[in-house]
């Protein structure tokens, strides 16, 4: 019996007991913010361009990156750049009201 203790494969020092993770700490999920870097550039070519494809691609990005966010996060650079993809819609339009053209015709 005692060679049998001696010669256990499951090496009883090395079980550690699962601790699962605490739910309340924020997870490490990336999506918001690159989605709201996106739509910030957008936004930018929308307006200093004119290309009414980038504004519209912003305010994508913009509701992507509002819907990934936590309700913990601060909304305030979500808002800012939901409203600059909105104003760069609003302003190509203002500039140029013809339908938009798609870039690869």
């Amino acid at each position: 019996m005692s060679n049998a203790a001696t010669n256990d494969v499951k090496r009883p020092n090395k079980i550690h007991r699962y601790k699962p993770k605490d739910s309340s700490a924020p997870g490490d999920d990336p999506t918001p913010d690159y989605m709201n870097l996106l739509g910030m550039i957008f936004s930018m070519c929308g307006l200093m361009m004119k290309l009414k494809w980038c504004a519209w691609c912003a305010v994508y990005c913009s509701f992507i990156s509002f819907a990934n966010s936590r309700a913990s996060e601060d909304t305030k650079q979500t808002l800012s750049s939901f409203m600059l993809s909105i104003s760069a819609v609003v302003m190509s339009y203002l500039q140029n009201p013809q339908p938009m053209t798609p870039p690869w015709q």
